[in-house]
C-alpha cells in the first residue's frame, strides 16, 4: 500500500514582486528525490508581479480589473462572476483575489502557470541537486458542489492526468474512459496542511508515484476544449 506524507512548508518570508521563490523554498524545506512541492498561486503572483491596486471602496475598479482579465463571461450573478481567463480556466471573477494582500490590492493568475513552476522547479533542481516536480495550486469552486477545493493550475514534472484507459479495474474489467486529474488531487491534498489563513504557502509532498513524473501541462492536459465542453 502507497503511502504519501504530506509537510508544510513553513518560515517562508513575505514574497514581494521581482522575488525568486526557488531559493526563497531551499532555504526552508529538505527536499529530496521524488518530492513533489505544492506552491500556492498566490505567492506566485506576487514574485511575478501580479498585483495591482486597486480603490477598496471603488467597486467599479474591481469590475474593471475582473472584465480585463476576462476573455468571456459565462455568467453572472451580482457581484459574482464565473468568466474564463486566457489560459483557458473558468472561475470566479477571473481569479481576480482580495484575500491575504493589503487594502487597495488584488492579485491576478499567473500568465502561464506552467511556465511558473518549470521556473521554480528548474531553480531547485539547480541549486539543491534533486529531481523533484513542481504544482502551482488555486481554489476553486466546482459545479454542482458546495465549496472550494485546491486545483493546480500549473505543474513541472509530474503528470497533470495519469491515463488509466486500457488498464483493467480491481475485479479485471477493461476501463475505458478513466483519466484521474493527479495533479489536482495532490493540490488539495497539500492545502490540507497549508490551510487558508495559516501563512503557509507551500508543502510537499512525499511518496508520489514515480510513474507519474514527466513533463506535463495543466493547460494541454487539464483545461478542457471549448469544442468538448457540454456547458459552455
Amino acid at each position: 500500500m502507497r503511502r504519501l506524507e504530506i509537510i508544510p512548508v513553513e518560515g517562508l518570508p513575505e514574497v514581494r514582486p521581482g522575488d525568486r521563490l526557488a531559493p526563497m523554498l531551499a532555504a526552508c524545506a529538505e527536499l529530496a528525490d521524488g518530492d513533489v512541492v505544492v506552491v500556492t498561486q498566490k505567492v506566485v503572483s506576487k514574485a511575478e508581479g501580479r498585483v495591482v491596486a486597486v480603490d477598496p471602496d471603488d467597486a467599479g475598479a474591481y469590475a474593471a480589473v475582473i472584465a480585463a482579465e476576462s476573455v468571456r463571461v459565462l455568467r453572472r450573478r451580482g457581484d459574482l462572476v464565473i468568466a474564463e481567463t486566457a489560459a483557458g480556466f473558468v472561475c470566479a471573477n477571473a481569479g481576480v483575489d482580495r484575500s491575504n494582500v493589503p487594502d487597495g490590492y488584488v492579485t491576478l493568475l499567473p500568465l502561464d502557470a506552467d511556465r511558473s513552476a518549470r521556473r521554480i522547479r528548474d531553480g531547485l533542481r539547480a541549486s539543491l541537486g534533486v529531481e523533484l516536480a513542481v504544482i502551482v495550486s488555486d481554489t476553486f469552486g466546482r459545479p454542482w458542489r458546495q465549496g472550494v477545493t485546491d486545483v493546480a493550475i500549473g505543474c513541472a514534472g509530474i503528470a497533470a492526468v495519469v491515463d488509466l484507459r486500457g488498464t483493467s479495474d480491481a475485479l479485471g474489467r477493461a476501463l475505458e474512459v478513466t483519466e484521474v486529474a493527479v495533479a489536482d488531487e495532490l493540490a488539495a491534498a497539500a492545502e490540507l496542511v497549508m490551510g487558508k489563513a495559516t501563512g503557509v504557502a507551500a508543502a510537499i509532498i512525499r511518496g508520489v508515484d514515480r510513474s507519474w513524473f514527466r513533463d506535463a501541462s495543466v493547460r494541454s492536459e487539464i483545461v478542457r476544449p471549448p469544442a468538448e465542453d457540454l456547458f459552455r
